[in-house]
């Protein structure tokens, strides 16, 4: 018979992310306990930057840091093909089940109630560690990039800024697609990946050819399609899932992008399947 064991395989890296000096001391004391390596950054993006210089085992991040929180953090990292592999786990005082589920929406592996116990700390940390070496496969063709950014979003070089302004954009995306009814303004979703309107654009358009809008109005239209195809929906409902504030306005839309109505369409593409599945003469 074969037990789980949480035990990681060797002495781990760990990032602790939070701006609170008390909270550190308290996790640091803990952690080093087990023979982890410790390193620590103060804010959110000076998290994200140590992060891609570092490349730790696994972040602990706290979620509440001033302008730019954890959730933040999280997506750049997610986004960023050097550190996306790294787990998360954030570490709250809040009990919120909306942020919670925001957090691991966001791609954390865990969350971790204030205040805490030790051996729950331990525990998360060790599981997490275990599983995420199992799950670790080395790509010899993959060279990993470094790159430093500051608080403002400026860094070391034109090929750091690309990158960074690569992760940037990819965030964002992440950041529309996941709520398209919904999307958040030009303002709420540079706060969210942790940079400022000006660049968010410029990054966006370097990368995707199209303003952020652009890509979410293409985007939305096509889900759009995919729901006509794929759901019973009427097309008022497949207006609302995508985000447009009236059927009159989607169909318009859609008519514009595709030259067919979405009544047409769904017709149309019904029409065809229907002379596919008749039987042959």
């Amino acid at each position: 018979m074969s037990y789980w064991s949480s035990t990681p395989t060797k002495r781990a890296h760990i990032l602790l992310i939070d701006d609170n000096i008390d909270e550190l001391q308290v996790l640091l004391g803990t952690l080093r306990g087990a023979d982890h390596r410790i390193s620590f950054a103060f804010d959110a993006m000076q998290g994200y930057r140590r992060a891609t210089a570092l490349l730790p085992d696994l972040i602990l991040l706290d979620v509440r840091m001033g302008a730019i929180d954890g959730y933040a953090t999280c997506r750049l990292l997610k986004a960023d093909r050097a550190t996306a592999r790294i787990p998360v786990i954030f570490v709250t005082a809040s009990g919120s089940v909306e942020e919670r589920l925001t957090g691991l929406r966001e791609g954390a592996v865990d969350y971790i109630l204030k205040p805490y116990e030790a051996t729950e700390v331990l525990a998360r940390v060790a599981i997490h560690l275990s599983l995420a070496d199992s799950k670790r496969t080395i790509d010899t063709t993959d060279e990993t990039e470094v790159v430093y950014v500051d608080a403002e979003g400026a860094d070391a070089g034109s090929a750091g800024r690309d990158k960074a302004d690569r992760v940037i954009a990819q965030a964002a995306e992440r950041v529309l697609l996941s709520n398209l009814s919904r999307a958040p303004s030009l303002a709420e979703i540079a706060v969210r990946v942790g940079t400022h309107e000006k660049r968010l654009s410029r990054a966006f358009r370097e990368r995707t050819g199209q303003s952020v809008f652009e890509f979410l109005r293409e985007a939305r239209l096509q889900q759009a399609q995919r729901l006509l195809l794929s759901s019973a929906l009427s097309i008022d409902e497949v207006a609302l899932e995508v985000g447009f504030s009236g059927a009159a306005n989607f169909s318009t839309a859609f008519r514009e992008r595709f030259d067919a109505t979405p009544a047409a369409f769904r017709n149309a593409r019904f029409r065809v399947a229907e002379t596919d599945a008749a039987p042959r003469a």
